[in-house]
């Protein structure tokens, strides 16, 4: 069994200006009045629309980087359609200060092509079959000096039908907690809080170890990190009444119609940026003439200027 580790990218000098530290009321109110002012509140309002992804233009690129700053994403609609060029996504992330994805396996030079997978390893994981993907941020398996800041998904071909994401701001479900009891915040963000299970193939291979971690973490920015997975046998929870409750309430808030849960299915040519927000996969159909591909893209840095 893994050890407990302690996030070594957190120290208790950089979270005194954060809005995220407990014993900081005055920086908390402060953000919140800032983050819910003209917060929007539908998907249309975080689609950008821009001629070339590779190229935005000084305006272009300062629309998406500010509904990023205000909602931890957005997405672009380009010119692109269905090429499936990877420099695409690749160099639009470069604009934003992305150069180097985290080379996961499954990725070819950092970039993740999902689709469904038949014959091989990859069809044992969830992201290359048709099935349903439930809430979840990226890596929250990873170590904690590895975790994922942001990420990127680019729309090569969509489904037949289904294959609809769904979109919260992690900082949303922070405050939705913290408002309901701030010993909710205190309790997730506890280093063994959340236990993600050894990752085993059919061989007994031990791909990855038990991995202990919070679900809240501050950054020496002092931005605001989650990890979360909402499949029950991809974890296993401290067992602590106020860490039940709190996951409980996540749970039952993940599926409300709230309208800072943004819904909808990328087509050709669209993509999110985001700094790891929440979010899931409904299932999909596929036929002949639609195979759905979509680009995935991981970096241990957030979008810059964000």
């Amino acid at each position: 069994m893994s050890s407990i580790q302690t996030p070594n990218h957190i120290s208790d000098k950089y979270r005194l200006g954060s809005p995220f530290d407990l014993d900081n009321d005055a920086a908390y109110h402060a953000w919140l009045e800032n983050k819910m002012d003209d917060y929007p509140q539908e998907i249309e309002d975080i689609i950008v629309e821009v001629d070339d992804p590779r190229k935005l233009s000084t305006a272009e690129y300062k629309v998406i980087r500010d509904l990023v700053k205000k909602t931890n994403m957005a997405i672009y609609a380009g010119n692109t359609g269905d090429d499936p060029d990877k420099d695409i996504p690749d160099k639009l992330a470069q604009q934003f200060e992305l150069f180097r994805p985290d080379d996961n396996r499954g990725a070819d030079d950092g970039i993740t092509a999902l689709r469904v997978v038949d014959g091989d390893w990859r069809g044992d994981y969830i992201p290359y079959t048709n099935k349903s993907i439930h809430w979840h941020t990226d890596g929250y398996y990873n170590t904690l000096d590895h975790q994922i800041n942001a990420l990127f998904l680019h729309c090569v071909n969509p489904a037949a039908s289904g294959g609809e994401n769904a979109l919260l701001d992690h900082e949303i479900a922070y405050i939705r907690l913290r408002q309901q009891n701030p010993d909710y915040i205190r309790v997730l963000m506890e280093p063994d809080v959340m236990m993600i299970p050894a990752n085993i193939n059919k061989e007994g291979e031990v791909i990855r170890p038990d991995r202990y971690g919070p679900v809240f973490s501050i950054s020496k920015a002092g931005d605001l990190h989650m990890r979360y997975t909402a499949r029950t046998r991809s974890i296993v929870w401290k067992e602590d009444p106020l860490v039940q409750e709190a996951v409980a309430l996540l749970h039952d808030y993940l599926h409300t119609d709230s309208p800072y849960i943004y819904r909808g299915t990328l087509q050709s040519g669209q993509g999110l940026i985001s700094n790891n927000v929440l979010h899931d996969r409904s299932g999909f159909e596929e036929d002949d003439e639609h195979k759905r591909l979509l680009y995935r893209m991981r970096y241990y840095q957030r979008v810059a200027n964000t």
